[in-house]
């Protein structure tokens, strides 16, 4: 069986980091082997670090810092490990949080094999509500910014005033840019109690996605 190996880019607060994380711990109760990858180096304000610990002991194998070993590194400790740079070599499944936007993107240059490699898929997360990806045009010309993306997630919320109404807007959306991008649409995702009301599929018959809210408690 092919691996499984996805990296998620996204503007700032599109839900990159929640779907990657929840993507990682998905394949891992399935039993599978993977590896969660903390690349997200453009001034983080939520990281793995927290949650190093407590994902490892799911089973799977966090590359990330550990918050104590940043000391020194800066405000965040925001540098690449060199573990990091050789992510896509190791085996198994890997899943690879990107930082947000176009210096987020850049960092696929300092990784080994991501040209080459034939399983590698960039997914950008797109949330209509931010001023970035508000309308189909704009997620165009956010998509085309960040080079190579090769399938896009709608994930579209509002926090806590996130309604089914509002999913499915985004889901129009982003399908609509998907078209226009030549680039699949590979669904939408919801946190639970939204994605049970709306089913296995989304309006434009997109699987849907359930989340579980973890990345507001690592907040840096």
């Amino acid at each position: 069986m092919d691996p499984i190996i996805e990296a998620y880019v996204g503007e700032y607060a599109s839900g990159k980091s929640e779907n990657a994380v929840n993507r990682a711990i998905e394949l891992c109760q399935k039993g599978l082997p993977v590896t969660l990858v903390d690349l997200d180096t453009v001034e983080p304000c939520y990281t793995i670090r927290p949650i190093k610990r407590e994902l490892e002991a799911m089973g799977m194998t966090v590359d990330a810092w550990e918050t104590r070993d940043t000391v020194g590194l800066g405000e965040a400790g925001n540098i690449m490990k060199g573990s990091m740079r050789w992510a896509l070599r190791r085996p198994g499944n890997i899943i690879l949080d990107i930082g947000y936007g176009v210096h987020g993107a850049a960092i696929f240059n300092l990784i080994e094999g991501a040209n080459e490699s034939p399983w590698l898929k960039i997914i950008a997360v797109v949330n209509m509500s931010r001023p970035f990806t508000a309308t189909v045009e704009d997620i165009v010309d956010y998509v085309l910014s960040l080079g190579r993306v090769d399938a896009l997630l709608n994930n579209t919320h509002m926090a806590e005033e996130t309604t089914v109404a509002l999913v499915q807007q985004g889901a129009r959306g982003v399908y609509e840019a998907a078209q226009k991008l030549s680039v699949p649409m590979m669904g939408s995702s919801a946190v639970k109690e939204i994605a049970e009301q709306i089913g296995d599929l989304d309006c434009v018959g997109a699987p849907v996605r359930t989340l579980e809210r973890i990345m507001p408690r690592t907040f840096w």
